[in-house]
């Protein structure tokens, strides 16, 4: 069954859409403003430590699930498409989850073909940046994201927070993480937690966007 009736659509002159992390946000300090069609955390009232790690709301980042024969997808990727390895394409991450399933964090670009689901709305996220993002996650994840193990461009499906997600290593320093978006403020809580022990906290979006998603605002 798809969820995807859950993911809303925001005209330009409509509502944002409010990212599932804004009310955990909010009390600690955020304020929230509209960006690309959405409410999120932009600033916070004490700025995150710099060089130990802060993280980011990234709910918001467009997320789009597509199925088809293994030749397809990776035709549409523009490259093969291997186990545990994420492929830049159009500013996206195209994440394979199984030889038939694509998931892309950021624009699909052109899926013609493909069976496209928007799965935006289920799952919340946060990125991680600075020296300390990798210790950081090994406080509440077990998957092993070790530089030496998780390479930029890995892609980790497994248990984060105790709980099924995925974990996309964009740099060496940043590391993005996905959970189900109803499990959002726990999310937030755990994250939050474990970084003001390593003398981080929570940062706005902007300060965390990726050159690519900087270059599309």
């Amino acid at each position: 069954m798809s969820l995807a009736f859950l993911t809303p659509t925001t005209a330009h002159d409509g509502p944002p859409a409010v990212s599932p992390m804004a009310a955990s946000a909010r009390r600690a300090g955020a304020r929230l403003d509209v960006r690309d069609g959405w409410l999120v955390p932009v600033a916070f009232d004490v700025p995150a430590a710099t060089g130990t790690v802060a993280f980011a709301d990234a709910s918001a980042l467009a997320k789009t699930e597509l199925r088809g024969p293994a030749q397809a997808l990776a035709a549409a990727a523009g490259s093969e498409l291997a186990p545990g390895v994420a492929t830049v394409r159009s500013g996206g991450w195209w994440c394979p989850l199984t030889p038939e399933r694509v998931l892309v964090l950021g624009p699909a670009g052109d899926a013609e073909g493909l069976a496209s689901v928007d799965v935006t709305a289920q799952f919340c996220g946060l990125r991680l940046r600075g020296p300390l993002a990798r210790e950081l996650t090994a406080r509440f994840c077990a998957l092993d994201l070790r530089a030496s193990a998780a390479p930029p461009g890995a892609v980790r499906p497994g248990s984060i927070a105790r709980t099924p997600g995925l974990a996309v290593v964009e740099d060496e320093q940043t590391l993005l993480l996905l959970v189900g978006a109803a499990l959002a403020e726990y999310f937030w809580t755990v994250v939050a937690d474990a970084a003001a022990r390593l003398g981080g906290g929570p940062a706005g979006v902007d300060a965390l966007r990726t050159a690519e998603e900087a270059a599309r605002a």
